[in-house]
């Protein structure tokens, strides 16, 4: 059968894996897991769901853990999305592979139909529709998204026979061997979850797709070079959701037209303001003439002074940043007060509810 002739059923289930801590973007993520933080004006989850919907997806199993309440308040049933959302809940963490075989028992599809699986950290542009028809075209056991990347060492090498079949996979090693990696989402056959053990810990990176070649099952490649982004650090963060804004990365779910900055209902931004780059300015939030504020996140009712400077930072729920102060790569947490004259810069952090006196940290001697 050709691999074109096949096209992705409607009705295809998901999971969606929303686990983790994230604990590389604290202090956002100490009271709000990493896939609910607002990214481009919505929770990050919210793009993820609504290109999921776009191809053909109808059904998403949440595989959930750390806070796993706020999914449901923020997501509720799924019909807001045109989609039923289930969630399933891990008492304890279970790893990638647990937390997959752990969701898997909400689902309803046969053992052989496609179960998409997505990671709740990844956007990416890739054609979802044709990594299922692949999957499905070629009869594979699982098929995984592969992107290329500068530095490989960070992340699953991938490397593949000319027939785009994975011969090993392996785990963020020091001397890759190809710049391809995995992507972090993969269609797998309903059967082969069903093989993984069930209530135990198991990375599919490090036990199932290595046990899988071993075997000699079919694991597929689906190599893509469309925009792929893992948003786990705050510079990537604040970088996806700027690519979001300036249109970038297509998402059905950003609430306005792509352009240099989105404005949230309730936000005020003075016609003096220099706001641009994609930043984006949440409700309430307040930015004063003569403000700068460059590829920057602007939490709820956040407010930024008459000549200060914000740029590729987060500036959390309800905090300030006072006139003169510069922030360069910052973190600020909900409610901090950055004082005047503070220069920070290169990826510092400032816990929430923390004020910084005036020209308390200077990165240059100029005052």
């Amino acid at each position: 059968m050709r691999e074109s002739s096949v096209r992705s059923p409607d009705g295809l289930e998901a999971i969606l894996l929303v686990g983790g801590q994230g604990t590389r973007l604290r202090p956002l993520t100490l009271s709000t897991p990493k896939p609910l933080l607002p990214t481009a004006g919505v929770p990050f989850l919210a793009h993820q769901l609504a290109k999921a919907r776009a191809y053909g997806v109808r059904r998403v199993v949440f595989a959930t853990s750390y806070r796993a309440s706020m999914f449901t308040e923020a997501f509720g049933d799924g019909s807001a999305f045109g989609l039923e959302i289930v969630y399933m809940t891990e008492d304890t963490p279970l790893g990638t592979g647990g937390a997959i075989r752990n969701a898997a028992q909400a689902l309803t599809c046969a053992a052989e139909a496609p179960v998409l699986v997505l990671n709740g950290d990844i956007l990416s542009g890739h054609d979802i529709a044709a990594q299922v028809d692949l999957h499905v075209a070629r009869g594979a056991a699982v098929t995984l998204h592969l992107t290329e990347v500068d530095d490989p060492s960070r992340f699953g090498c991938v490397p593949t026979d000319g027939d785009g079949r994975v011969s090993a996979f392996l785990e963020k090693t020091p001397n890759p061997v190809t710049n391809r990696i995995n992507a972090g989402c993969y269609v797998f056959r309903r059967s082969v979850i069903d093989t993984i053990p069930e209530g135990q810990v198991v990375s599919v990176e490090r036990e199932t797709f290595p046990g899988l070649i071993a075997a000699g099952a079919l694991v597929l490649g689906f190599a893509d070079s469309s925009y792929w982004l893992d948003v786990g650090t705050p510079a990537a963060f604040v970088q996806g959701s700027a690519d979001l804004v300036l249109g970038k990365l297509d998402s059905p779910a950003l609430p306005g037209p792509a352009g240099e900055r989105l404005l949230l209902d309730g936000a005020v931004v003075s016609p003096e303001a220099k706001v641009t780059g994609g930043t984006v300015v949440c409700a309430r939030a307040m930015v004063e003439a003569g403000a700068s504020v460059r590829g920057s996140v602007l939490s709820e009712g956040c407010h930024v002074a008459s000549g200060a400077t914000v740029i590729d930072s987060v500036v959390g729920v309800g905090a300030r940043v006072a006139p003169g102060a510069v922030l360069r790569q910052v973190v600020v947490g909900d409610g901090a007060l950055i004082g005047p004259g503070n220069e920070l810069t290169s990826g510092m952090r400032v816990w929430p509810g923390i004020t910084l006196p005036e020209c308390a940290v200077r990165f240059s001697s100029d005052v």
